[in-house]
């Protein structure tokens, strides 16, 4: 039985969790991390089973569209590129474990205590860690914390349906085996968009089931309508406004129902319609911490709980699910704990303009305000809007299309959003977040030089509002 006290015990070895364990060593701290290993390794979601891989695998069914493109630029292939499955998973496991050992040597060289089991509150400043001795028998480890971080994420939500047993979560994509010829996809947000063009590009025939009218709900509407027909375009059957009723397994493979009496045929059924927040079993009520309408750990403005104690970040909190946010706040919680670092003020986490990536093919980037939401708050706006084929697709033969969008207040002239479908997007749109960041106006924009040719240099020449 351990006595050890910390100043900080995190419970959660993802982003948000490894980086305020980390910097809060740093400045001094006596801090521990708990993680399971086992469950996945140092990194979370997005190291394990989200950014990262898929990120990986975005670019393998990427080589698809260079292949098909090669000809138009006088590469004869004479011989029919092969795609290994295999590799492509070898490969991407040995990356996410060297990234693993990295976050691991970070924390190491930060002093930091790491401890590979699952923890839960026991009493207010009491954690209790389920882990093995070393004989590899199970022990229970009781430790006392001054102050504790719940950085713990979210996990896939499914659906209670019939044939429930045959849905796949996304984090089975990255190791199914065998490839699926035929999968369908149900879900329309931003996992099942980008899981769609992946394997519709590494060969599957895909189905993207969605109950909506439009894909990627939250998004501008012109680029929802704009990156659906782009990708139906690339052979991705849409089925959209459809439900599913209950799947079956067949002699031949999984059958979904529709809710409309309609039927399809897949080798594999991947539900991508939602996260929730993963608090089960961390005993929260031992330590007074209050979950919210969603079961989220409600958290204030200084990213504490209901038990002043008690923080939590990331995807756990149920605000805004994305890896950099996670950081930012991992960051304002160690300024609160530790005070900020030498000259510099204590850091603020702001949820305005905020840029993010969907990585479906062709790419989408975007930040600040749709033109719903600009419309709503801001009254009057004025709208500039370009569609055009990027150079590349002159010779390529390929017809994709690059739409790029500016959302202005017409009384201040500022830039109020900044969207894009295309290649790149989300290297482009991160540059401008800057610019939104820092209140740039149209004006700006326009007395700035664009860089030609290429495709970012259209947002600093779109001189004509659309409305």
């Amino acid at each position: 039985m351990s006595t050890d006290d910390f100043d900080l015990f995190v419970i959660g070895g993802g982003s948000g969790g490894v980086r305020a364990a980390r910097m809060a060593a740093q400045r001094g701290l006596r801090v521990a991390l708990a993680e399971r290993l086992g469950h996945q390794g140092l990194g979370g979601t997005c190291v394990n089973v989200g950014c990262i891989p898929k990120k990986l695998y975005s670019y393998a069914a990427g080589y698809h569209e260079a292949f098909e493109e090669a000809p138009g630029f006088g590469w004869q292939i004479d011989t029919p590129p092969r795609f290994d499955w295999a590799t492509l998973k070898a490969n991407r496991a040995k990356e996410i474990a060297r990234l693993n050992g990295v976050y691991a040597g970070l924390l190491k060289g930060a002093g930091v205590v790491q401890i590979n089991g699952f923890a839960r509150f026991t009493g207010p400043h009491q954690i209790a860690v389920d882990t093995t001795d070393e004989t590899g028998h199970p022990v229970t480890q009781q430790h006392r914390a001054r102050h504790v971080l719940i950085a713990t994420g979210g996990t896939p939500s499914l659906p209670d349906i019939e044939g429930r047993e045959h849905i796949l979560d996304s984090n089975a994509m990255f190791d199914l085996d065998p490839f699926p010829q035929r999968l369908a996809i149900v879900g329309g947000g931003y996992i099942a968009s980008e899981f769609a063009s992946i394997f519709n590009g590494l060969g599957a025939r895909v189905t993207l089931i969605n109950r909506g009218e439009l894909l990627l709900r939250g998004f501008d509407d012109d680029i929802r309508r704009f990156v659906g027909a782009e990708m139906a375009k690339t052979g991705i059957d849409l089925r959209m406004q459809t439900e599913v009723a209950r799947i079956v397994r067949t002699a031949t493979g999984l059958q979904l129902h529709f809710k409309d009496g309609g039927t399809l045929e897949a080798d594999a059924v991947l539900y991508a319609t939602g996260r929730k927040p993963l608090t089960q079993g961390l005993g929260l009520e031992h330590a007074g911490v209050a979950l919210g309408a969603h079961g989220e750990v409600a958290v204030n403005g200084e990213h504490q709980t209901s038990a002043p104690h008690v923080y939590a970040v990331g995807d756990v909190t149920g605000r805004v699910q994305l890896t950099p946010v996670a950081l930012g706040e991992a960051m304002v919680v160690v300024d609160r704990l530790c005070g900020p670092a030498p000259g510099k003020a204590a850091r603020q986490m702001a949820y305005e303009n905020i840029p993010t990536a969907v990585f479906t093919h062709p790419n989408i980037g975007t930040v600040g305000l749709t033109e719903a939401q600009a419309r709503e708050r801001h009254g009057e706006v004025t709208i500039f809007r370009s569609e055009f084929k990027s150079l590349r697709h002159t010779l390529s033969g390929r017809s994709e299309r690059t739409l790029m969008k500016l959302v202005v207040d017409t009384k201040t002239d500022r830039v109020l959003g900044v969207h894009m479908v295309g290649a790149e997007a989300g290297e482009i749109v991160q540059g401008f977040a800057v610019a939104l960041k820092a209140g740039a106006t149209k004006a700006v924009f326009d007395s700035t030089i664009g860089i030609h040719p290429t495709a970012a240099e259209e947002f600093v020449t779109m001189r004509e509002p659309l409305r």
